[in-house]
């Protein structure tokens, strides 16, 4: 279901690579001024006045991170045709806002020759150690974590399509490409906006380690993801089967906790279900699991809930205490805000710390090798 609106821009809000927020005002008397995102690589860049036709399906709805419209079209201001850059990998398809793109692993790419090299037709990451987790808001976190150990590490991110598809969504990653906080981003699947695309996780792993030159990946889903309050009906149980291409493809898979110490919901104290349905239940090879050490009521429940996890797992788990000292101060100098759920981080503090675990001991990695003890 489709709801379209028509309104005329009122004001520009705020502005991000790739995307701009304005205030639309509806159509019709006494109609409502609303929130209105638009992707400038799709639809231009309205200018105040402008007409623009607008989906607005999430904001009726309610719903919280896609919350708002968006702009379809500015029909009166049609943006010029982009730069032809070649490439003929169709993302979003078949929908009417599919886009082609040059893929990193295409035949017409300038890294096909890499892509097609020894190492990646064999699928070798060469042990890169990558942080899988399944919301988001993860990420910056995971990014304090490995800075606090390697300030100079390569970090790249990797986008699947579970959330949002445009990386432009994603106020976050913006900041942290700002702030050089990552060396780049590829999006894979039908996630698009990248640095780079890739056709698939796999090969935009292998670009992370043979394009990119990254010391470390992270795979996260963009944000807003799905969830039906069902055991297989969430978005990010695909960090499971992340984690099985990793070893897949030769790399170390390092599964970060969802772990929270505020959320009302008894599925989701300490280790959430989500966790333990995609490390414990469809992750089917070894992966390293951080859990932060602390020792209060919470950090010992969590133990315990890992040691259980690991004992339960289809795959090889292996629980990894890591050290919580200088985490505190690493993630109060991310340079963008953190949130997750709508908490920030004295509201859900675990949820922090353990993604920030999961970058510590990932840094970790590149001092000691790959081999396991």
């Amino acid at each position: 279901m489709m709801q379209w609106r028509e309104g005329s821009v009122t004001r520009v809000r705020r502005r991000w690579p790739g995307a701009v927020e304005y205030a639309v005002q509806l159509a019709g008397e006494g109609a409502a001024t609303v929130r209105a995102l638009a992707y400038t690589a799709l639809v231009g860049e309205p200018q105040v006045g402008d007409r623009v036709l607008l989906n607005a399906s999430a904001l009726f709805r309610g719903l919280g991170t896609g919350g708002l419209a968006f702009v379809v079209a500015a029909p009166d201001r049609l943006p010029a045709d982009p730069p032809s850059q070649g490439g003929h990998i169709v993302k979003a398809r078949y929908t009417p806002q599919q886009q082609m793109f040059m893929a990193v692993d295409e035949q017409d790419s300038q890294h096909h020759s890499t892509m097609t090299g020894d190492r990646v037709r064999a699928g070798d990451l060469g042990g890169l150690p990558v942080v899988v987790a399944d919301l988001h808001s993860a990420l910056p976190a995971v990014l304090a974590g490995v800075r606090l150990e390697r300030p100079q590490a390569r970090v790249a991110y990797v986008m699947t399509d579970g959330g949002a598809l445009p990386i432009a969504f994603s106020r976050t990653v913006a900041g942290l490409l700002e702030h050089g906080w990552l060396t780049g981003t590829i999006t894979v699947g039908q996630a698009y906006g990248g640095q780079h695309e890739a056709v698939t996780l796999h090969s935009g792993l292998l670009a992370t380690r043979h394009v990119l030159a990254a010391d470390v990946a992270v795979v996260v889903q963009g944000p807003g993801n799905v969830g039906t309050g069902t055991t297989w009906g969430y978005t990010g149980v695909a960090a499971g089967e992340a984690l099985n291409a990793v070893a897949t493809l030769g790399g170390r898979g390092v599964a970060a906790l969802r772990v929270s110490q505020a959320d009302a919901r008894e599925r989701h104290r300490g280790i959430s279900h989500h966790s333990r349905t995609a490390y414990g239940r469809i992750c089917l090879v070894p992966a390293d699991l951080p859990v932060a050490s602390t020792d209060d009521e919470l950090g010992g429940l969590v133990l315990e809930q890992a040691h259980q996890l690991a004992a339960d797992a289809s795959g090889s788990l292996r629980v990894r205490e890591v050290p919580v000292d200088g985490l505190d101060g690493a993630l109060r100098r991310v340079p963008v805000p953190l949130s997750t759920m709508g908490r920030g981080l004295d509201e859900d503090y675990a949820a922090f710390v353990h993604s920030a675990a999961a970058g510590r001991y990932a840094a970790g990695l590149l001092e000691a090798g790959t081999s396991e003890s």
